[in-house]
């Protein structure tokens, strides 16, 4: 996928200003990205590695239909579960949809907790052509290989490397050529979500309780029938540890308690990326609104 020269220039030099919300799951970022749109006249990007696949809606918290029909979203349900999507697949999808933004007089916004998406957007990573053989091999690659792999590679393990998706994420990570910008694009406000570690824990707790009075359940069995569970997109914490579930390994509380264990596991993965960015603001949930607001009044 390529952009022309003028969408990439409209992009870095623009009038409305990009803003960027980001944060561990459940931190409360996707409730305060909607306020800021409501008021600013914004549209939100997904900047999520769960909630580009189609059907996976309860299980990946994606946006509910009524705050879509309030707020235009965009990277939800971009592929079938199953499909390569890498992250240069989204930044050049962000990248035109904040140009697409910009031209409507609207306020881009992108919002979300998978770091490298963020970052390849933000610091314009420059990624070499992605190898479909190579990514094919990976696929079809156990825990184990591909820790094999990593290991011949001289590729430093992420800290969950017993889930597939993170060790090809990091693999994928070496596909970005090292050119980056020192410092955001150009007119950028990026904030961080703060929260408490005992109210991060709450909060992630109520939402699995959410989920499941959802149907999470139901819609993981679905998905599981009709994609596999090896596929690509089920090896997300959730639909993982349903289908143990349902296998009879445990009852419906203990699989609420290891949601949340393993949820908290990926809050604290999130943010140790996000603390290596020094250009993040990070305001607790009930002020991060009020910045944000201020800066853009003062624009």
């Amino acid at each position: 996928m390529t952009m022309n020269k003028k969408v990439i220039q409209d992009m870095a030099t623009p009038e409305l200003p990009l803003i960027v919300i980001v944060g561990p799951t459940a931190s409360g970022k996707s409730a305060t990205a909607m306020r800021i749109a409501e008021e600013f006249h914004g549209e939100i990007i997904c900047a999520d590695s769960r909630t580009i696949y189609k059907g996976m809606d309860v299980g990946t918290a994606k946006p509910s239909e009524a705050d879509r029909a309030l707020v235009p979203h965009w990277g939800l349900d971009l592929v079938e579960p199953g499909e390569t999507f890498t992250a240069a697949d989204f930044k050049y999808f962000a990248q035109q949809k904040i140009a697409e933004i910009r031209a409507r007089g609207h306020v881009p916004m992108l919002v979300g907790g998978t770091g490298l998406y963020v970052d390849g957007v933000i610091f314009d990573y420059e990624f070499v052509d992605s190898d479909p053989e190579l990514r094919q091999k990976l696929e079809a690659l156990s825990p184990e290989e591909l820790k094999e792999y990593c290991v011949i590679n001289n590729i430093t393990l992420p800290e969950n490397h017993q889930n597939r998706r993170y060790v090809i994420r990091e693999i994928e990570r070496k596909n970005v050529s090292g050119k980056r910008l020192s410092e955001p694009v150009a007119n950028t406000i990026i904030v961080g979500i703060a929260t408490e570690r005992d109210e991060l824990r709450a909060r992630i707790a109520a939402r699995g309780e959410q989920l499941f009075e959802s149907g999470m359940v139901e819609e993981a069995t679905l998905l599981g029938e009709k994609y596999g569970w090896d596929s690509e997109a089920m090896t997300g914490n959730i639909y993982r540890l349903t289908k143990r579930y349902l296998d009879g390994e445990f009852d419906e509380n203990e699989l609420k308690v290891r949601f949340v264990i393993s949820d908290w596991q990926l809050a604290k993965r999130q943010m140790t990326w996000l603390k290596r960015n020094p250009f993040i603001h990070w305001e607790p949930l009930d002020e991060a609104y009020m910045y944000i607001k201020k800066q853009l009044n003062a624009r």
